[in-house]
């Protein structure tokens, strides 16, 4: 694929699927509700961002590790607040 589609194609995606957790890490972070999100399955997502972060520098693609370097921020905020509640309802 010519690098100049591919960084077309792969900038905006980036950009979407990364914007798209910040109204989550926002709410959870504002309201402290984290009722509504399954543990097991933010950890396993976190650590597959984290994977995918990897692999983007393994590759050196920028859209890829930048995607996944804020996402990883992000995801990891909602799921330290979520160990946080079941934890004990630990207040932050």
């Amino acid at each position: 694929m010519n690098p100049e589609l591919s960084n077309l194609l792969g900038y905006p995606a980036a950009f979407l699927t990364t914007i798209a957790f910040v109204p989550q890490a926002w709410q959870s972070w504002r309201t402290r509700d984290l009722s509504g999100i399954s543990l097991p399955m933010y950890a396993l997502f976190t650590s597959g961002v984290a994977l995918w972060l990897g692999y983007g520098l393994v590759i050196g693609s920028l859209p890829v590790i930048a995607a996944n370097a804020v996402t990883l921020m992000l995801a990891s905020v909602v799921l330290w607040l979520k160990i946080l509640e079941v934890r004990g309802g630990a207040r932050y």
